[in-house]
């Protein structure tokens, strides 16, 4: 009798540990995350430009294009072509957000730049298939897949840079750990987070979620959407980076602390370049400073382009 009892409050636990690993997982990465152009109250002041330059983006004529994810997921991109032979860049944008809005500023300075410009949505966003977010664990893949069919669409010669916000940013950086082709030149990577298990560490500390607490989302992510929380992330796979890479960070981040950043840069100071903008919160320095924002973006690209 005693030997039933305790089996059954065993088992009674282990199923507990499963639901609630399963609520942290479902809550926090599942769904498929389609594109709104809402914004938090915080950004209130500036919700009629971002609107503007939305629509502004979404009004230039695009190719559909697709490709196959590693693991048979159809992903979507939207390529604009401005010049022949022209760098192409591959942009990212960030954790349950869409292209047009996250670059809807920075597409206008690739475009200005007269390079050739591919947004992607990125696995369980707007039109592309999957229905898990994993913080750039396997979207690094993703990006890896993206860089290929632009070099076998475009040619063993073309240039190509990668850029990305918040989780678009880390994603772009993760991918360095695949040893990517040499047609990279450079990356640009705004707010991006040190790894996944930190920035979920600091999500947690921001709303008051116990620590310990990591552990259900931990067991949630690896059986129920099939990835590992602790897996490399930006501070490890900048280390053997051989491309020139651009860290930008608002010094007033409330989502991804900007000391995230710090420890990217300290991990290779030789190869990349921090800049931080006072007053700007998370993914905002472009509306903050746009003037500094258009000059470091037009340098970092004149260094890619002529090798300073």
């Amino acid at each position: 009798m005693v030997y039933i009892i305790i089996c059954s409050i065993v088992i009674g636990l282990l199923l507990l540990i499963l639901l609630i690993s399963f609520l942290f997982y479902y809550l926090a990465f599942y769904g498929q995350f389609k594109p709104s152009h809402k914004m938090s109250t915080k950004y209130i002041t500036t919700s009629d430009e971002v609107t503007n330059l939305i629509k502004k983006v979404e009004a230039i004529p695009y190719e559909e294009v697709y490709i196959k994810s590693y693991d048979g997921l159809k992903l979507f991109g939207r390529y604009y072509h401005v010049k022949d032979n022209a760098p192409v860049n591959i942009c990212f944008h960030g954790y349950r957000g869409f292209a047009t809005r996250d670059f809807c500023g920075g597409s206008l300075l690739v475009l200005e730049s007269e390079q050739n410009l591919l947004l992607i949505d990125e696995r369980a966003s707007g039109r592309s298939e999957g229905h898990t977010i994993t913080l750039g664990v396997k979207e690094k893949y993703d990006c890896l897949s993206w860089v290929n069919y632009v070099i076998d669409r475009f040619g063993e010669d073309t240039k190509i840079i990668l850029r990305g916000i918040s989780m678009g940013a880390a994603i772009v950086l993760m991918a360095l750990g695949l040893n990517l082709p040499q047609n990279v030149i450079g990356i640009s990577a705004d707010c991006p987070y040190s790894s996944p298990k930190e920035i979920i560490y600091a999500v947690f500390k921001a709303n008051h979620i116990p620590k310990c607490l990591y552990f259900f989302l931990k067991i949630g992510v690896a059986l129920f959407g099939h990835f590992d929380l602790n897996d490399k992330g930006a501070v490890e796979t900048v280390k053997n980076a051989h491309v020139p890479i651009l860290l930008i960070h608002g010094e007033a981040d409330g989502f991804v602390p900007c000391y995230m950043s710090k420890a990217i840069y300290e991990a290779n100071p030789s190869d990349i370049k921090l800049i931080t903008f006072p007053n700007a919160d998370h993914g905002w320095s472009y509306f903050v400073d746009n003037e500094r924002y258009r000059q470091e973006f037009f340098e970092f690209n004149d260094k890619l382009l002529n090798n300073k």
